[in-house]
């Protein structure tokens, strides 16, 4: 009864159209009104909560998702549930004037539901990183923050176009085996920003293809003989720091062999935000160390 009632009284408050508003259209293609200064923002998956505290507007944020945990100062917001398990209670009770969201894992019928109380909610859906830069100019119009959003994504390019004017014509790219599941071993396809990020830093994709996470057994990843073999962390850090262990029984792969191979810190790939370039740099460093020494090196 109480969770209707709230529902009667939001209904009622929000019920009017939207004054004060813009006609936007949003990455899905939609038409949406959205308030000319948001005051009460949710960020609906962690990307978009790194992305409004990185144009500076984190004072417009009521509400994040669970695993909104960068910068460490957003872990202390109030959380919505997770990105693909919403509570909608709770974000209708925080009384937002944005939401925003993405495509690739906020549930399409929660989204819907959302907007049936009149709560503007702007999609996005960045599958790259030119499509996440142009997702950073898009944030930066919803929250009034053009120019910050501007420096922000003229920076990730510049950042970008150093690395890529040192490995685009690079001969010799090593073969890179990317692990981001543990039972079954499951690496990265094509269309992933893991995939690209392999690439624009000289490597090679040793499981690229149509399937976004093909899977693999033991002895179908030391058949691949990968050169660089890394593996994502995220909070279980002594089960990677295990899996990696097991690895290094296997002195017949070139990667451990040689001691190359990594644990990295998954949020730097995974996620639609500015940290994807951190993430490059990083394979640069991992894949082409002494490349990685010449593009850091600071300007004269």
């Amino acid at each position: 009864m109480k969770y209707f009632n709230s529902i009667i009284i939001f209904l009622c408050i929000l019920g009017a159209p939207l004054l004060n508003a813009r006609l936007l259209v949003d990455q899905l293609g939609r038409d949406i009104n959205i308030p000319d200064n948001p005051k009460r923002v949710i960020a609906l998956a962690p990307s978009i909560t790194e992305i409004i505290y990185a144009i500076g507007q984190e004072h417009r944020l009521v509400g994040v998702t669970q695993f909104s945990d960068y910068p460490p100062q957003a872990s202390s917001l109030p959380k919505v549930g997770s990105y693909i398990h919403l509570d909608l209670e709770r974000i209708i009770a925080l009384k937002p004037d944005l939401c925003i969201a993405v495509k690739d894992g906020n549930p399409h019928e929660v989204a819907l539901r959302v907007e049936s109380f009149h709560i503007p909610l702007y999609a996005v859906d960045p599958r790259n990183l030119e499509a996440v830069m142009e997702t950073i100019i898009e944030i930066g119009k919803l929250l009034n923050a053009q120019k910050e959003a501007s420096i922000l994504a003229d920076t990730m390019k510049k950042r970008i176009q150093k690395i890529t004017s040192k490995t685009q014509n690079i001969q010799k790219r090593p073969r890179v085996f990317f692990q981001i599941g543990i039972s079954p071993i499951v690496s990265v396809g094509t269309h992933t920003f893991i995939h690209e990020l392999i690439e624009l830093s000289g490597g090679t994709n040793l499981t690229k293809g149509d399937v976004p996470y093909p899977r693999y057994t033991k002895e179908q990843v030391i058949s691949l003989s990968p050169d660089v073999f890394i593996i994502t962390s995220m909070a279980r850090q002594t089960i990677f720091e295990n899996v990696k262990k097991e690895w290094q029984q296997w002195q017949s792969i070139p990667a451990v062999r040689n001691d190359r191979i990594h644990l990295v810190n998954s949020n730097l790939f995974d996620r639609a935000a500015p940290r994807l370039v951190d993430g490059l740099e990083l394979l640069l460093e991992l894949i082409h160390p002494s490349i990685w020494k010449t593009v850091m090196e600071p300007t004269p």
